[in-house]
């Protein structure tokens, strides 16, 4: 398999494999603390193997089957096939000793995603930083880090990007806090190349971007960044990340979404348009 696959690469497939694995022991009757003993495992195990958040064994996916009444050489066969497909490793597995393990969860998910929707406050969008805006960011984050670590971290920042012209494009809408341009990562020279580059981005027939005014409330005070990601599978619901300062927070219960899809249409609303958010790009790049 390839480290980029049709139908959204690693992280789908486990998502989809762990999916179809609840469905299948739900159906049985069958508790996760069962599902556990019967493969000699622990309930919580269960819990993140039907989140996709574990790697699979063939032979652990096969004795669950069992338990879960599925006999047919034919649906055994579906199942166990996505397993090879499900461990295969990803693009970003030679970072994998600068990416702490929750984000890597995360780019599995943006690579599978078929639309972002991103409310931005301190920085631009991973996607559309500049080389120079991202190291500055990175490496304010990072001050003990060596600065081959800190490249690597670049580098894993701008191969992110080849997503937005590649061949699966999501649709991206990037809801930027008029802040986040203001602030000068960098110095002035990196901002003025970072706006330029949000105004190349803007061209795009799948990115919108819109920025929140200073001066507009947003959101209620406690909000925060987010990104919300919705996958082409039917089967996999749209999720929340909340990214924190040393971990991350995935949501995917419906009231859960539900509250911050409305967060993210009262932005989109109160948000410049497209066509006034490039002319504050504009001015704001001839005050820098």
């Amino acid at each position: 398999m390839s480290t980029t696959q049709t139908g959204g690469g690693t992280t789908v497939r486990r998502l989809m494999l762990g999916s179809q694995l609840r469905r299948l022991r739900e159906a049985g009757g069958v508790s996760r603390e069962e599902a556990g003993y019967s493969i000699r495992a622990s309930e919580s195990k269960i819990s993140r193997m039907e989140l996709g958040r574990v790697s699979f064994k063939e032979r652990d996916v096969a004795d669950l089957l069992t338990l879960y009444g599925v006999a047919g050489d034919a649906e055994r066969a579906a199942v166990l096939g996505l397993v090879t497909d499900a461990n295969a490793a990803s693009w970003w597995h030679p970072y994998g000793d600068v990416l702490p393990a929750w984000f890597q969860t995360y780019l599995g998910l943006e690579e599978a995603a078929s639309a972002i929707r991103s409310y931005e406050v301190q920085f631009i969008h991973g996607l559309l930083q500049t080389a120079d805006y991202a190291r500055a960011v990175i490496a304010l984050g990072n001050q003990t880090a060596p600065a081959e670590e800190i490249e690597r971290r670049v580098e894993v920042r701008v191969q992110r990007q080849e997503l937005l012209t590649g061949g699966r494009a999501p649709q991206l809408l990037a809801v930027i806090d008029e802040a986040a341009l203001r602030r000068p990562w960098g110095g002035a020279a990196v901002m003025r190349d970072q706006i330029d580059r949000l105004t190349e981005v803007a061209e795009l027939p799948n990115v919108v971007l819109q920025v929140m005014p200073l001066g507009f409330g947003g959101i209620r005070a406690e909000g925060g960044a987010f990104s919300m990601l919705s996958f082409p599978e039917p089967e996999l619901p749209e999720v929340v990340y909340l990214e924190q300062f040393t971990s991350a927070l995935y949501l995917d219960k419906p009231d859960q979404v539900a509250e911050y899809g409305r967060a993210m249409d009262r932005l989109v609303t109160d948000s410049l348009a497209p066509e006034q958010t490039l002319k504050l790009l504009r001015t704001v790049r001839q005050e820098l």
